[in-house]
């Protein structure tokens, strides 16, 4: 389930002082600033690479004239990116997470403002003037998430949307979308790329992805999980989202070899109830240890407690026997970490005996 808070916020509305802030900023000449000459400033040349365009970013053509300097990372995802990419000093602000940094990026994120916990407002967003924002899902760049697309545009701020969101995904139900292809690491690695272009680091992208590649390689070698039936939880015990076949837990599944108990729907994140999860009884429930408050059962513990108590849900073989592999939500959402997330839950079914 994307990270993005179940509440809504209302759409973007510039103030008069907030649009004169971010006109200023894009300006090629300071607002009220004197040159110190009698006569206008040349105009400077593009830096080497630049300007980048990519022609279909989730339908949208993005023209970005130089490397950015203020750019805002509207969901975890897309901060974590850009954090991995050494490129934290060219971060303005960042918003809506579900849990804790990245292991590695504590500091440098410590050092980047976050705007809100949650969806950032749209003026929030406007009083840091940002000259670049990236988001992680379609709903954030839309009306009822940060602003749409559009409106950056209108003030001449390029966005950027990640391909894990769009390509070979229908978002135009309710709910999380259903996937029209199954997902692969190819977008997440494509979306490390096109941001490492935009800011005009490609050797560093290039170097990330090989290290993603990798880590899956190590983790996955000589690994057979085919007897392993697998249920992602995410959040809400009351009708809780499941994993369907085709996300994020879809590629750690099948680069496992194991087998998701849901995999006969392609919604993102169906609800499905506890009833049909005791039918399917799962070997092993792979659970969201997410740290935002958005839904009931967020973490971990709140999940597990809810298992073992619920009538239903602790006679279920994973429960009986604590077959519980933990994970972010970001290891469970379409992002560099789905590669922790591949990791983890390998290392967990060889400790439960279901991989040879």
């Amino acid at each position: 389930m994307p990270s993005a808070p179940a509440s809504r916020r209302a759409p973007l509305r510039f103030s008069r002082p907030a649009l004169a802030g971010v006109v200023c900023a894009l300006l090629l000449t300071a607002c009220g600033q004197d040159d110190g000459g009698g006569g206008g400033q040349g105009a400077k040349s593009a830096p080497d690479g630049f300007p980048v365009v990519l022609e279909n970013n989730c339908g949208e053509k993005v023209t970005v004239e130089a490397p950015p300097k203020r750019a805002v990372a509207l969901d975890q995802g897309s901060a974590e990116i850009m954090l991995s990419l050494g490129l934290g000093d060219r971060m303005a602000g960042t918003g809506t997470w579900t849990d804790p940094v990245m292991k590695g990026l504590e500091k440098e994120n410590a050092k980047v403002e976050r705007l809100a916990d949650q969806y950032p407002s749209a003026e929030k967003v406007l009083d840091v003037e940002p000259d670049f924002v990236a988001a992680s899902f379609a709903a954030t760049l839309s009306k009822g998430g940060v602003a749409p697309r559009g409106q950056f545009a209108e003030l001449g701020v390029p966005s950027y949307l990640s391909p894990t969101d769009c390509v070979g995904k229908d978002n135009s139900g309710d709910g999380d979308g259903a996937r029209t292809k199954t997902l692969t690491m190819k977008p997440v690695y494509d979306e490390v790329r096109d941001l490492a272009r935009v800011f005009g680091v490609r050797e560093r992208g290039e170097q990330l992805v090989k290290d993603l590649e990798s880590r899956v390689d190590k983790a996955t070698e000589g690994l057979d999980a085919s007897k392993a039936g697998l249920l992602y939880w995410f959040a809400n015990s009351d009708a809780p989202y499941l994993a369907g076949c085709c996300g994020a837990p879809g590629v750690i599944t099948r680069e496992l070899g194991a087998e998701n108990v849901f995999d006969d729907t392609r919604d993102e994140w169906p609800q499905i109830n506890w009833e049909t999860v005791a039918e399917r009884d799962p070997d092993v429930l792979v659970i969201g240890d997410l740290t935002r408050k958005s839904q009931t059962a967020e973490s971990a513990k709140r999940k597990i407690a809810f298992l073992e108590s619920h009538p239903v849900t602790k006679k279920l073989r994973a429960v009986r026997d604590e077959r519980y592999v933990l994970l972010s939500g970001q290891a469970m959402n379409p992002t560099i970490r789905t590669v922790e997330g591949i990791e983890q839950v390998a290392a967990k079914l060889r400790e439960f005996g279901l991989a040879k």
